[in-house]
């Protein structure tokens, strides 16, 4: 799937920050040559090392995650921080799902989840050598869109009272 137009207007005409474009987020890792062979050939992200334990992780839109080499002090993430991964199939899901088992030792993958239907989108979860988690997901359409077209479907009171 190609996205011919990233780019739009973001409605912040009253937030103290008039950002343009949310540009970067940061994870660890516990070392950089790694990690860079399971993004890069695994994952099928581009990746630049732009520093002496940093690298920059990016695929398609105008956005990059910064990979820090922490090393020991690495600290784990939960599966509720993860990072989203489009593909344009259910079967390319599953096809990934497999290979993701039969290859879970050589990129030292800690855990592959089993495939569900679940909040709209078909996908698994993996968690990698660093403790990072990714969603390998299929949505019919392009999700980031929709999203927000669909706008806000529950309050903030929900959220608490499913909390509670």
């Amino acid at each position: 799937m190609e996205i011919h137009d990233a780019a739009f207007n973001p409605e912040n005409q009253t937030s103290v920050v008039k950002p343009y474009v949310l540009s970067h987020g940061t994870m660890e890792c516990y070392d950089l040559g790694e990690s860079r062979r399971f993004y890069e050939e695994f994952l099928g992200m581009q990746c630049v090392q732009h520093a002496r334990r940093t690298m920059a992780v990016r695929c398609g839109m105008k956005f990059h995650i910064v990979c820090v080499q922490i090393g020991k002090d690495l600290k784990p993430c939960g599966v509720y921080n993860h990072w989203g991964v489009d593909v344009e199939s259910r079967e390319e899901v599953d096809r990934v799902h497999k290979i993701a088992l039969e290859l879970k030792d050589k990129y030292k993958i800690k855990q592959v989840l089993d495939v569900v239907d679940q909040h709209g989108v078909y996908s698994f979860y993996i968690e990698d050598l660093d403790h990072n988690w990714w969603e390998v997901q299929y949505f019919e359409g392009f999700q980031h869109d929709d999203m927000f077209d669909f706008g806000d479907r529950f309050t903030l009171a929900d959220a608490k009272a499913a909390t509670a």
